[in-house]
């Protein structure tokens, strides 16, 4: 005696088999994106802190540069009076550009900016440890580690590309909209 089963009403489900080109290649353009996009914080919350500091606040974000916190500290002790601290928010605001202009050209997957970033704060990171700042180490890890994830991301996605790129004189097939 059989058992009849009825008709399933969902069609066939997609072999199994690896991701879709386009849509691992989305993927890893949000983890790049979302790697260089720590760089902006570290520069955002490094100028938070120097502004921070430069109206006599103690108070401080753990993400920001310890090179910076070094420069307002140097300003203040050493050059003192007012042109000390305006000397101290040109050098910082140029230190945050700096990591701007990596995060803007890491956006685009380009690896070497990362790994310059990356070398930036694990720098910015043995300051900080020399003063022994370590929940400030902590949070340069954890932004290290998303670092490496855009990094890491960036070669996967150069990857793709090439393996998905035509022999040269064919042309892409056309694909109606």
């Amino acid at each position: 005696m059989s058992t009849m089963v009825p008709p399933s009403s969902a069609g066939p489900s997609p072999p199994p088999g690896p991701p879709q080109v386009p849509t691992e290649m989305a993927r890893q353009v949000q983890l790049i994106r979302s790697g260089a996009n720590w760089f902006i914080w570290i520069a955002g919350l490094s100028l938070v802190n120097s502004a921070l500091f430069a109206v006599g606040s103690n108070w401080a974000f753990f993400l920001g540069l310890g090179a910076t916190q070094f420069v307002d500290a140097f300003g203040k002790e050493i050059i003192t009076g007012t042109t000390g601290q305006v000397l101290a928010l040109v050098v910082d605001v140029l230190i945050a550009g700096i990591f701007v202009g990596i995060a803007l050209v890491s956006r685009n997957g380009t690896q070497w900016s990362f790994i310059v970033g990356m070398v930036l704060v694990v720098l910015d990171a043995l300051l900080l440890a020399w003063v022994t700042d370590w929940a400030a180490v902590a949070f340069h890890g954890l932004a290290l580690y998303f670092m490496v994830r855009g990094f890491q991301a960036s070669r996967r996605l150069a990857a793709l590309r090439t393996a998905t790129a035509l022999p040269p004189g064919i042309v892409p097939p056309i694909t109606p909209r």
